[in-house]
């Protein structure tokens, strides 16, 4: 992390820093999963909020993921043509459907969690391994964020 010549934090050296970080974690993740289990990032996240989260909606992901509910529908496609996810008949709202894992669904995203769970141990495990101070900082931050519904897509 870079610093401005009075001590004070670079929060755009920071910000780069946050950006690549998230980003080389998310792709070496993907790598592992899509080598292991056939699925990528994206997909283990959904499979996971849904098994977490069952009787979600594709708008409930997308407002987990900060996503556009365009893209959390045809992710939903894809999961459901895999057999992992089915849609259901919401009883509250004829125009929305109610998901839910099949039986493989549940079990790859548990074996895929183990996976994840692993991965990130070798990845990030050593930086923040002693450093719960930080990890700690980021889910603050991630929940100020959210609370104050900053960087949530508009369509």
């Amino acid at each position: 992390m870079a610093y401005k010549s009075s001590d004070a934090l670079d929060l755009v050296a920071f910000f780069d820093d946050l950006v690549r970080c998230e980003t080389r974690v998310y792709n070496a993740l993907s790598d592992r999963l899509r080598a292991e289990h056939s699925i990528v990032t994206s997909q283990f996240e959904s499979l996971r909020h849904l098994r977490d989260h069952p009787g979600a909606r594709v708008a409930d992901i997308a407002a987990a993921f900060a996503i556009g509910i365009g893209a959390t529908s045809k992710g939903v496609d894809r999961l459901e043509k895999r057999g992992w996810v089915v849609r259901q008949p919401n009883p509250d709202d004829r125009r929305s459907s109610l998901l839910a894992l099949t039986d493989e669904g549940a079990r790859l995203v548990d074996a895929a969690e183990r996976t994840a769970t692993a991965c990130l141990a070798e990845l990030i495990g050593e930086a923040f391994g002693g450093a719960p101070a930080t990890v700690r900082a980021f889910a603050d931050l991630r929940a100020a964020l959210e609370r104050a519904r900053i960087g949530t897509p508009t369509g």
